[in-house]
């Protein structure tokens, strides 16, 4: 297995894993090689260093900080969608697995109007589009609250 890092015609870069150098090739030259942001099929392969582990003691030597923290985006899209999240949750009322009845009750003027998410299951999500109740899916789940 080789991993190489790839770079399309938009600016993105990417990993991925192939059987071989041939493999990359051959999948490349099929068009079968494509961002997976954007979805150009104009991919190509960049430079790079191979995976060399470090002596322990320099790998001792390496300081926690110079690594990124799990919870910083990864790329422009999750930075994006964090951003969304934190508008979603500051300009709406959490309402939970109550959402389909909540926004039911919202539709049909039996609850003040005003901006709700939470959770449902698909044939309730279903039910309220086809019943004209504005709703969208959000693209992220909402954090759950621990005890």
């Amino acid at each position: 297995m080789i991993r190489y890092t790839l770079h399309c015609a938009e600016g993105h870069e990417f990993e991925s894993w192939f059987a071989d150098a041939a493999g990359y090739d051959r999948l490349q030259a099929a068009g079968q090689v494509g961002c997976p942001i954007c979805g150009s099929a104009k991919v190509e392969k960049r430079l790079m260093a191979p995976a060399v582990r470090p002596a322990r003691k320099a790998a001792a030597a390496a300081t926690v900080e110079s690594r990124p923290a799990l919870a910083d985006p990864g790329s422009e899209i999750e930075a994006k969608l964090q951003e969304l999240r934190r508008q979603v949750e500051a300009n709406s009322e959490y309402v939970g697995m109550n959402f389909a009845t909540e926004a039911r009750r919202i539709h049909d003027g039996d609850a003040p109007e005003r901006a709700i998410y939470g959770e449902a299951r698909p044939e309730e999500a279903r039910q309220l589009i086809e019943d004209g109740v504005p709703v969208a899916p959000l693209p992220f789940r909402p954090a759950r609250k621990q005890n």
